[in-house]
């Protein structure tokens, strides 16, 4: 009897062979007619492989005609208009430039992006507008955060507290006509007694003409002691300013058919500053004349309702129309009482300048006149020059200068300096009526001179009133060692008031050096010299 083994229902057949290599079996039971169960393999897809593929035989096409044409079929949509180019023989692209001139971009040209302008727009007679500015790239962000603080940084400007003083630089002015300039035109170094801003200042305030005025003359102080574009564009607007107002007033101001004018203060005051603003500028064309023959009227017609400013004003009119006579040859005479004082009085100790309070500039407007009479004779050849009413006008000054006495406390710089005022006059009495040479007498005054000059501060208010004597000593230094000392006073001055007539007048003391050293015999006339050169300028 046969195993298991044998049996033909556990002999594996090839299909279950196969089927047992590609996995397992799964078993499903059928029906039969017997009842009995049958299990049927189940197999699974395979791959197809290559040898069991085979070759279907297809019927040999007829051969092309070459009288046909070869039909090729295209693809599907719009047909190209020209073949593709193949990618070697095909051109790097280029991105078009965005850096030409605004012209060419709207013309669509190329530009050659010369700067500034380029060269295409001016070969073809094109106005080039230029190029854009360069933007800076900046994200989203920086773009949010800039446009929140230009709606958070919202700033308003400040109206003017004063009428005139309009903004920063007009502020610093003021500030340096308190502290500056107003010390440089007086002898009051103390803010509280300097008629400049006692006085004036308060009129300013409340007198927009005369604030402008008062800005003005503090540029022009300002440009003489450092040059800058920003103070002279400050000095030219407030100048034209000031004019303007100033002719408004005396046009409205105008008193009846007879076209008389009535000045207020405020205006005197303005005719004062302009004056003063032709020394602090150096301007030698003359200018302060119309400003002194303004101011000459209003002495002789009116007087001020106020006491102080009246006295301000006839100290400083008087002052400059006497210094003026010096430096000029002006034919009209100012008008003196025998006893060389002037029609007014002004108190010795709050007088703003020397020489009008102590009656000093009494002698020198007579030594004036007697020089445009010596003068006079010069021109017309008559002989001797010395008359007898000269002669005797020369003794009667001698004689008041020696009679003179000094109202200032002695050992005060305000002693000192009238005493150089004194000397600095006979000075100009000897240069006048001497011969223009070396002598012991004008040597001896000279270097008396000197040393009052030496013995004044060197810095402060009381050298406001230093150039007139020193430029009548100047012009009587017959020595080198004296000229030495007197170069050294006229360095010292302009440093310490940066008035810009000082540079001309050292200029013609140079000039009378010169002609001394020639021995020149009209080394006397520094007027003619002035006049020469085509200047016209206060030496105050």
């Amino acid at each position: 009897m046969s195993s298991c083994s044998d049996s033909p229902m556990n002999t594996p057949t090839l299909e279950s062979n196969v089927t047992s290599v590609s996995g397992t079996y799964s078993k499903s039971r059928t029906g039969s007619t017997d009842g009995s169960d049958e299990v049927v393999p189940k197999t699974e897809e395979r791959e197809l492989l290559l040898s069991e593929v085979k070759v279907e035989s297809f019927a040999e096409e007829p051969p092309i005609s070459p009288t046909e044409p070869v039909r090729i079929r295209r693809g599907r949509g719009r047909p190209r208009l020209y073949p593709p180019r193949s990618p070697t023989t095909s051109k790097a692209t280029k991105a078009r430039s965005k850096t030409g001139c605004t012209t060419c971009r709207k013309r669509k040209k190329k530009c050659d992006e010369t700067k500034p302008f380029c060269l295409s727009c001016q070969k073809n007679n094109i106005h080039c507008e230029g190029y854009k500015p360069v933007e800076i790239w900046k994200s989203g962000k920086e773009r949010a955060a800039e446009a929140r603080r230009g709606s958070t940084d919202v700033k308003f400007e400040l109206p003017p507290l004063m009428e005139g003083v309009e903004n920063d630089i007009d502020r610093l002015l003021l500030q340096h006509f308190v502290s500056r300039a107003s010390c440089v035109l007086s002898l009051h170094e103390d803010q509280s007694t300097n008629p400049f801003t006692k006085i004036l200042l308060p009129m300013a305030l409340r007198h927009e003409g005369l604030m402008h005025s008062v800005l003005c003359l503090s540029a022009s102080h300002l440009c003489s002691i450092n040059k800058s574009q920003e103070y002279e564009d400050r000095m030219a607007h407030h100048r034209g300013q000031a004019l303007h107002l100033l002719n408004q007033d005396l046009e409205r101001h105008k008193a009846g058919e007879t076209g008389g004018i009535i000045y207020e203060d405020s205006n005197v005051a303005q005719i004062l500053l302009h004056l003063l603003h032709s020394i602090t500028d150096g301007n030698t064309s003359g200018e302060y004349r119309m400003h002194m023959i303004a101011a000459k009227k209003i002495a002789m017609t009116q007087k001020s309702k106020n006491p102080e400013f009246q006295s301000l004003f006839d100290e400083f009119f008087y002052y400059h129309w006497i210094a003026s006579q010096v430096t000029s040859l002006d034919d009209a005479e100012v008008p003196m009482m025998d006893d060389f004082n002037l029609p007014f009085q002004v108190n010795p100790s709050t007088a703003a300048l020397i020489g009008v309070s102590d009656g000093l500039f009494g002698f020198i407007s007579k030594i004036s006149n007697l020089r445009r009479r010596m003068r006079s004779r010069v021109d017309e050849g008559l002989e001797p020059i010395m008359d007898y009413e000269a002669l005797l006008a020369a003794h009667a000054i001698d004689s008041g200068l020696r009679s003179w006495v000094c109202p200032q406390t002695p050992g005060t710089p305000r002693y000192t300096i009238s005493m150089l005022y004194r000397q600095a006059t006979w000075v100009y009495l000897y240069r006048t009526t001497k011969d223009s040479k070396p002598h012991p007498f004008i040597k001896s005054a000279v270097d008396d001179g000197i040393r009052y000059i030496k013995e004044l501060p060197a810095e402060g208010w009381i050298q406001s009133n230093v150039l007139l004597p020193l430029f009548l000593i100047g012009c009587a230094a017959f020595e080198e060692d004296q000229r030495v000392e007197i170069n050294r006073a006229f360095s010292g001055l302009m440093a310490c008031t940066g008035l810009g007539n000082i540079t001309y007048a050292k200029e013609v003391v140079d000039r009378i050096w010169a002609l001394m050293d020639a021995r020149d015999p009209d080394s006397w006339d520094w007027e003619k010299i002035i006049h020469a050169n085509g200047w016209d300028f206060l030496a105050t």
